[in-house]
């Protein structure tokens, strides 16, 4: 037996996570991004960004990023990437053309996304060892 992706919805996103300036500029530069578009790894006065790029190919991509990620906790960091993937889930509708999506079909999409954005998290900290606080 094979399980299968779970996914009710392909969104038309490849989202990514970077918690490092390098790792940000690596990341638009493998994308084909021209080195004019990169911009702040964080927007003034934020604490995190998503960032929305076409891929050299034609494809989009939406990746979030995280400043000074270490100084707070587990809790602040989670509650960053669910705003985070507000934004990501509100350019998903735009760009299919859902302007009024069930309520359960939003949270679960949120709730998915965030969820993924989680475990990346957890992915890349573990590698680093530069973890939130608990």
């Amino acid at each position: 037996m094979i399980w299968v992706d779970n996914a009710l919805v392909v969104a038309p996103y490849f989202i990514g996570l970077c918690l490092d300036e390098k790792q940000f500029r690596k990341t638009q530069k493998a994308m084909g991004i021209p080195r004019k578009d990169w911009g702040e790894m964080v927007n003034p006065g934020s604490d995190a960004t998503c960032h929305t790029f076409i891929k050299g190919d034609g494809s989009l991509a939406a990746i979030v990023t995280i400043g000074a990620h270490q100084g707070k906790t587990i809790q602040q960091v989670h509650a960053l990437l669910v705003h985070e993937a507000v934004h990501i889930w509100q350019n998903i509708r735009r760009e299919i053309g859902e302007d009024s999506p069930s309520k359960e079909f939003e949270a679960y999409s949120i709730q998915s996304i965030s969820q993924r954005l989680m475990e990346a998290y957890e992915e890349l900290t573990a590698k680093s060892g530069k973890k939130a606080k608990k």
